[in-house]
Order: C-alpha cells, then structure tokens, then sequence
C-alpha cells in the first residue's frame, strides 16, 4: 500500500489510546482525518483541537461526504468495535480499504528501523521511556505509544519517517502485523485467554513475533525465548545492580556485554519500572545511544499519565490513579505503595476490566486485591463483551478475604470514599475508572 496517495483517513474507535496516536500521525502528516467514537473524551477533545472532524452517533448521515469515495480513503478501525457496527459495515460492503489499527500500523512502520516493544505488562511504559530517550540523545525517531506521556502530554513523540518506537500488542494477536528490527518482550502472562484459549497458545504466539525481529531481540532474564537478556541481578545481559532508593528515586548501575554505568537515576517507584528502563536502555544502547547520554535522559522521564500517577501527594493524604487491569499489575502497584508507605493503611478502588478476564483470573484477582487494606470494586467495565451469567463485582468479592470490602456504584463512589479513614487511596482499572478520579481528588482536597 503507498499511503502517499492516500488522502482521507477514516478512524472508528477514534478516542482509543492507540488509534488517536494514528490519527494525529496522519494529521501532522497532512491527511484530512475523521472518524467516530463513543464518547467525548479528553483524547477526542485534543484531536479535535488539532482539526480531526470526530462525531459520537453511529450514524452514516454524519460521516463527512469527502470520505465516501473508495478510491482516496483508507478506514482503519479497533476490533473493540461491534460486529453490527453500522458505519463499520458500511465501508466493508462498499469497497472500501478498512485496516486494523494494527494493519496500519504495520504499514507505516515497515519501511522504518523499528523498535518494538512486546509483553504482557510493561510494554507502555518501557516503550515511553525508550521514546523519551531517543528525543533527547536528538534520534529523529517517531514513537507511537500506549498512554500519555508527562513530559509530552501526548502518545505520539513525532520525529522523522526512519525509525519508529512502536508498542507490539499482543491482543488479537496484532504484533504479528509489524516487521521490528529491534525488540523487546517484557513478559508473557496469562492474558487475552477470550483471544488465545490457553496461555501456551499466547506463548507460541510471543515466538512468532520473536522470529520476525530481523536484527536484535531483548527479553526479561527467564522467558523461554532466545535472546539478549535483561535482569536485576540475575547475570543478565543487561543487569541491574546495586539497586537503592534514595529520596524516592531509584538508584542503580547497569552492567552491559561491553561496559558499566553506575548511579543511573529513575523517578519511577518499584523495582519493575527500574526493569522497564534497563529494557528500554538495551533497546537504545542496541541502536547506538551511548549510556551517558541514556542516563542522562532518564533523569528527566517524568512518567506516563494513568502510570501510578499522583493525583495528590501530602504528608497525611496520597491519591494515585493506575492503569493495572491484571492480577499480576495489581501486584506490582501494591507492592509499590506498600514498599513506599510501609505504615499506613491502603484504600484500593478497582473496577474489573471484562467478564471473561475477571472469570479466568478470579482466584489471582482474589489473592492480589486482598493485599489492600481496604478495599471498594466496582461493577465490571464491560468493553467489547456481553456479560457471562454468574460473573459479578460480587462474586469476585466474595472470595476476597479481607474484612473491609464492598461493591459500590459509580455514583456513591465519593460517598464511600469520604467514610474510609485511609491516607493512601488507590485508584485501579482499564475501564472508565480514570473518569472518576478528578471528582475524588477534588472532594479528598477540599476535605483535607
């Protein structure tokens, strides 16, 4: 496909993390760009800032006439989108070429030096990170990401059309889409199993991705794939080493195959954004960057909207907003909040993403929600699923063993919020769960 002769973009699911990346691409490209989604949101507010034309009905009657001709419009959609979509299914019964957000991806990337990032946790993260690297050791490099950059307040860095940074989704098993040339495979959990079945079905499809990768190939010290690796004290590769926090910064050195850095600095908490940043410094150093010149840029990475993120941060009162939808996320942000405030008692706010995940991992999700000391669901965020009869916010609260827990509903949230006497609230989920958290840490300030 030669996207230079294309000239009208049609995005449905516009407002997606990963698609509004693509749309302002496009954009700053030159291409007239539309599209659909849901709801208004922040991300549709921007892209309309910038002039992408974006309603919010399904509806044919307000699809622009300019992008009704076939023959100069390409149509890329998220397969969160139903079936029965209307304007989906228009274009599909009309000639018209309708791509995958990850078919499209694909195709802007091939012809680049591409930097992919994979995994099942870790892959938005490390992939900002290795972004932000490369914008500031001046590699004119174009990174789409999985969320919103601090430093940039965006999720596209852009640079010039050679190199790429690119987030490698496992989901639907779009990664197979792309062509890296360097990359990266974080983890390979159990996940998507409503896509893969089984998590061996996952893992043979995390090798597939493996043996596309023309150049390098990094992976997380233990996974059962060849390659560079990475670790903390685990004789990797890459291995982090003398790992401490100080002032609430990590702290550590990096071992390489050719050489050593000490001191390199980290404004993230926990240990596994201290293995996102060696990822992403073997990705960048695999490319060229010297370590200097890497340390130099993770002094000034601010991290990544919905990352643990502090929406209030006082002596007496912390208010964070996460993005962890899986036991094994869950577990992390936890351990972190307890390593950082080992005395004082955690409210965690969860809303679970999918009856079938929710359903697979119930006993995982039971175990790792149970570390809080208190703790509110709420009902399950459906995305693209009908619900699965007998899976509930109550059912999974039912096997959590802890005394203080309940399933609230979004509209007395705050209510049951202002009775908890926890100095450290937790905000966690994939869902609409972010929407809520202004009205929280508006109500917890006034109140303290």
């Amino acid at each position: 496909m030669n996207l230079d002769k294309i000239h009208n973009v049609y995005f449905i699911g516009v407002g997606g993390i990963g698609m509004s990346a693509i749309a302002s691409y496009f954009k700053s490209s030159g291409k007239n760009v539309a599209g659909y989604d849901k709801v208004s949101t922040n991300i549709t507010k921007s892209l309309q800032h910038i002039g992408v034309e974006i309603h919010f009905e399904d509806s044919l009657n307000l699809i622009p006439s300019a992008f009704k001709n076939n023959k100069n419009t390409i149509v890329v959609y998220t397969p969160a989108v139903p079936a029965n979509h209307s304007e989906l299914n228009y274009f599909l019964n009309n000639d018209f070429k309708v791509l995958k957000r990850s078919e499209i991806l694909g195709e802007i990337t091939k012809n680049t030096n591409c930097l992919a990032v994979a995994g099942t946790h870790g892959k938005t993260t490390t992939s900002t990170i290795l972004g932000h690297i490369l914008k500031e050791a001046e590699v004119n490099a174009t990174s789409f990401l999985g969320g919103i950059s601090e430093n940039y307040n965006s999720n596209l860095i852009l640079g010039g059309s050679e190199i790429s940074v690119v987030e490698a989704d496992e989901f639907d098993r779009s990664f197979l889409k792309l062509s890296p040339n360097i990359a990266c495979i974080t983890s390979m959990d159990a996940d998507h199993l409503d896509i893969y079945g089984s998590h061996s079905e996952l893992e043979k499809s995390f090798k597939e991705f493996a043996a596309k990768v023309s150049d390098t190939l990094i992976v997380r010290k233990g996974l059962p794939i060849k390659g560079l690796t990475y670790g903390i004290n685990e004789n990797a590769d890459y291995d982090a080493k003398n790992v401490r926090i100080e002032g609430g910064t990590y702290i550590f050195d990096v071992q390489t195959p050719l050489e050593s850095i000490k001191n390199i600095h980290i404004n993230l908490p926990g240990k596994h954004n201290v293995l996102n940043a060696v990822a992403a410094l073997a990705m960048a150093n695999n490319l060229g960057v010297s370590l200097p010149v890497i340390a130099k840029a993770l002094l000034t990475f601010k991290g990544i909207k919905r990352r643990f993120s502090y929406k209030i941060k006082s002596e007496n009162l912390v208010l964070i907003d996460d993005y962890a939808h899986h036991p094994t996320e869950i577990n992390v942000v936890v351990d972190s909040v307890k390593e950082m405030y080992p005395t004082k008692k955690v409210l965690g706010i969860f809303q679970p993403h999918l009856y079938s995940r929710t359903k697979d991992f119930v006993e995982d999700f039971a175990t790792s929600l149970a570390k809080f000391d208190e703790l509110i669901l709420l009902d399950i965020y459906p995305a693209r699923e009908l619900p699965i009869e007998g899976i509930t916010s109550n059912w999974l609260l039912s096997k959590i063993s802890i005394e203080k827990k309940q399933v609230s509903s979004k509209e007395k949230l705050l209510a049951n919020v202002l009775k908890s006497e926890a100095q450290i609230i937790v905000m966690i989920g994939a869902g609409d769960i972010g929407g809520l958290v202004d009205e929280i840490k508006n109500n917890l300030s006034v109140e303290s």
